[in-house]
């Protein structure tokens, strides 16, 4: 298989995989977060906590 043309498999993959990291990242606080903010105590702490981080991680990447 010619190197570009892998090159070019490996970009689409990559977009593909960052369009469902923002996806789930679109879903989590909506869900997840709001959830334990309605809950209230050491969780939604926690929810929040984890969604900054995983933010951090995708912007990063």
């Amino acid at each position: 298989m010619y190197c570009i043309d892998i090159l070019t498999q490996v970009s689409a993959a990559t977009k593909a995989l960052q369009a469902v990291a923002v996806g789930l990242l679109d879903q989590h606080p909506h869900h997840c977060v709001t959830d334990a903010i309605a809950a209230g105590g050491d969780e939604a702490d926690q929810k929040v906590d984890e969604a900054v981080q995983a933010i951090g991680r995708l912007v990063r990447s």
